[in-house]
């Protein structure tokens, strides 16, 4: 059973809070976060002189920060939050914060179930991950992204092993960077790297790595692929496997490779590779030439060519269709299939599908206003804000999470009467 199926579909409008009060009543009204069931809606809040605080549904919190950021909520609707004081970072739960503090912490990371939680941390001796109140017991001079394992349990992030002096440019041929996963470092070290990323058993993890001036190519678990490239983008891995399939660049052009070996024909560029849900398709933006950019899905290209932008792929939850956001003419709209809907917008967010892959819906920004698009059709009311429209198990109804006339609302909508 999904998580949304325990949410209160039946009742059509919640007038959650009213923000045009907020914003009589404090100083600064920052940038809003609202929970995925749509019941709660937060925002640092300026209570006076660096003294900030959360407000969620009009209530505020007791203690003020000198700082705080990175505002999100979990399934169970807990805030979590980056906060300053007294010279120290903390990551709060619900007003609760983790007893260990820090110089910096960034990278405010949730597992997929929204039960565990991770940070980038900075410690006077140095830099790690610490996760659910543990700091990795190696600290590292540097550390930099953070990845979670699907089921929570382990992190990973790239790791400096070697302090560097400012200003000391042949350093960075001393090779002194290499991936640490629960602190423990490869054993292999690498002149950079970026991206990593866990299996979906949670037990390998990947990386793209540069292993030369100009040669690059995939790490797994520490061991690089023996195929070298003259560029590569970040790695996945294939649903339920332990196969890596990566972007990189041949003589010959870019194309796909798992486990080091091509797979598709060769484009001008390629990057953002997406498995379907069960792994027996995969998408990635190319470019069939210099600015003409498309959706390969298995390896054929679609026939439209858009000429400034092709955002990351969406597949149906049954892996036949493919929906993208793409830019042409400085314009923005919605891609299904390779056919672009014909309305088009100043700006459009990620596609939806329903849980059947029948409708497709996002968010656009049309004429300063931001709507809900259905199968190409724009909704009939225009909201000063909104977040992503999710679809009702049965994908008969949407929540909608919005802000009209100053006043935050939770609505159930059926998806005929967007």
């Amino acid at each position: 059973m999904s998580e949304s199926a325990n949410w209160d579909w039946g009742t059509k409008e919640k007038l959650i809070a009213n923000i045009n009060e907020w914003k009589r009543k404090f100083q600064q009204v920052r940038e809003f976060t609202v929970s995925d069931d749509g019941e709660k809606i937060a925002v640092p809040v300026m209570m006076g002189e660096k003294s900030f605080t959360p407000c969620v549904n009009g209530e505020t919190w007791e203690d003020t920060f000198e700082r705080l950021w990175s505002l999100k909520f979990n399934p169970d609707n807990q805030l979590i939050c980056l906060v300053y004081k007294d010279f120290e970072w903390a990551v709060v739960i619900d007003r609760e914060p983790w007893e260990e503090k820090f110089d910096y912490i960034w990278n405010l990371t949730l597992s997929p179930d929204g039960k565990n939680i991770a940070v980038n941390i900075r410690k006077p001796e140095g830099s790690g991950v610490c996760l659910n109140g543990t700091t990795w017991e190696n600290i590292f001079p540097d550390a930099r992204d953070l990845a979670m394992s699907p089921d929570g349990k382990r992190t990973a992030s790239y790791v400096q092993l070697k302090m560097i002096r400012p200003g000391d440019i042949l350093a960075f041929l001393e090779r002194v960077w290499t991936v640490a996963v629960d602190g423990i470092p490869w054993d292999k070290t690498f002149l950079n790297l970026w991206g990593p990323v866990f299996s979906d058993d949670s037990s390998h993890v990947a990386a793209s790595v540069r292993t030369d001036m100009s040669q690059y190519t995939i790490a797994v678990d520490g061991t690089p692929w023996e195929q070298v490239f003259g560029a590569v983008w970040e790695p996945i891995f294939k649903p339920n496997s332990n196969d890596v399939v990566a972007p990189v660049q041949t003589p010959k052009g870019w194309t796909l490779a798992v486990n080091g070996k091509p797979i598709w024909g060769n484009f001008f560029q390629v990057w953002n590779q997406k498995y379907s849900l069960n792994g027996q398709r995969i998408a990635a933006i190319v470019a069939v030439d210099p600015s003409k950019w498309t959706v390969a899905v298995d390896g054929s290209p679609w026939n439209n060519i858009f000429n400034q932008a092709v955002l990351s792929p969406v597949f149906s939850p049954d892996g036949k269709k493919v929906a993208v956001a793409v830019k042409n003419s400085n314009r923005w709209t919605i891609a299904v299939d390779g056919s672009p809907w014909s309305e088009t917008f100043e700006n459009v967010w990620d596609p939806v599908f329903s849980p059947g892959g029948d409708t497709v819906v996002a968010r656009a920004e049309k004429n300063g206003k931001y709507f809900i698009i259905a199968n190409g059709k724009v909704g009939k009311r225009g909201y000063e804000s909104l977040w992503n429209p999710v679809f009702s198990p049965d994908g008969e109804k949407l929540l909608i999470r919005c802000v009209e006339n100053g006043k935050y609302y939770r609505r159930i909508v059926p998806v005929g009467e967007i």
